[in-house]
């Protein structure tokens, strides 16, 4: 970009391009003008590297151009694809993603929902874990729209998934393989969808199966391979004969795997392991990981479009979006 692109306004843009100041601002505001108008302003535009002032658009339309995204942590696969999804659907708006990480404090949730109010940002994306009653006063209060990814709360947009049949399907799979004594390693029960809702599918699925007596066999993890270590002893300690072991994640799975192989127990030939995510780590274990898989990174995208359509609806739109899954066996 030259100086002089720096120095430009619409009024030069709108001469250069044989148009109105009109036709150049409803051009950067997303307003309607022909495709020949369009064509003649980003033909100047992308000679002369000219760039709107976000200051001076703040202050005539009230927006910031700035959306907030909270996120439980980076170092998530699953985390990662959702980010990728909200980056490519951003990559075709105007507008920016501010991203705030709570290393799984649900505090610090609250904490950048409230930074966020109060026009900080034009909307929130909130990555969710839990919801306290701090998380639902504060929600209730935001000035600005929230889009809810990855747990149902009733009452707000949400993009969220079938951890529910996922987990069942995942489970009835595992029995019908011929495994009679499952065990299951839970997420915390504050997570709605990782730790209530998969337990649930599992506990329905081995008492369809008439199978009750083992939806007493949980323990409970955290979102970690050393976690799925420790809390695999934990459970080979409390069922006897278990042949089976189905995990809230693929992290605590692979986690699992490990103490297995260390203590000299087959996978799978006395223990069948499987997961949730699908989560690229899956591919490097031997023998792969049986796993549910979620369309991550579509959540991402629907819920920056789930974002947009209510910043141009400012009467609010409360539509839930329920994702499928698919369950990935590749060892036949």
């Amino acid at each position: 970009m030259g100086k002089g692109a720096v120095q430009m306004n619409i009024a030069d843009i709108a001469k250069m391009a044989g148009v109105s100041r009109a036709a150049v601002s409803r051009y950067f505001n997303n307003g309607y003008i022909s495709e020949e108008k369009q064509a003649a302003i980003r033909k100047v535009v992308e000679e002369t590297g000219y760039r709107p002032s976000i200051q001076a658009q703040t202050l005539r339309t009230k927006r910031t151009k700035m959306i907030g995204v909270i996120v439980p942590k980076i170092a998530s696969s699953s985390i990662g694809r959702i980010v990728e999804g909200m980056l490519a659907e951003f990559h075709n708006s105007d507008y920016r993603m501010i991203l705030a990480v709570t290393q799984n404090e649900p505090q610090k949730e609250v904490d950048y929902l409230a930074a966020f109010n109060d026009k900080q940002v034009d909307g929130v994306i909130l990555v969710a874990t839990v919801f306290t009653a701090a998380h639902k006063r504060t929600l209730k209060s935001m000035s600005v729209p929230v889009v809810i990814v990855g747990q149902y709360l009733p009452g707000y947009c949400c993009v969220y998934h079938d951890d529910y049949h996922a987990c069942y399907d995942l489970t009835k799979l595992m029995l019908e393989k011929g495994r009679t004594t499952l065990g299951f390693m839970s997420a915390m029960w504050q997570d709605k969808a990782a730790g209530q809702a998969r337990y649930k599918g599992f506990c329905d699925a081995v008492c369809d199966m008439g199978r009750e007596e083992l939806a007493q066999n949980v323990v409970i993890a955290d979102f970690t391979l050393d976690s799925g270590y420790e809390k695999a002893g934990e459970i080979l300690g409390k069922c006897t004969g278990l042949d089976g072991l189905i995990c809230a994640t693929d992290a605590m799975a692979v986690g699992a795997m490990r103490y297995l192989r260390e203590h000299e127990i087959a996978v799978p030939q006395k223990i069948l392991v499987a997961g949730h995510g699908d989560s690229e780590i899956t591919r490097m274990t031997v023998p792969s990981l049986i796993t549910a898989h979620y369309y991550y990174e579509k959540s991402g995208i629907l819920s920056v479009r789930r974002l947009m359509e209510l910043l141009r609806h400012e009467e609010g739109i409360v539509e839930e979006v329920k994702l499928g899954y698919e369950i990935v066996d590749l060892n036949g």
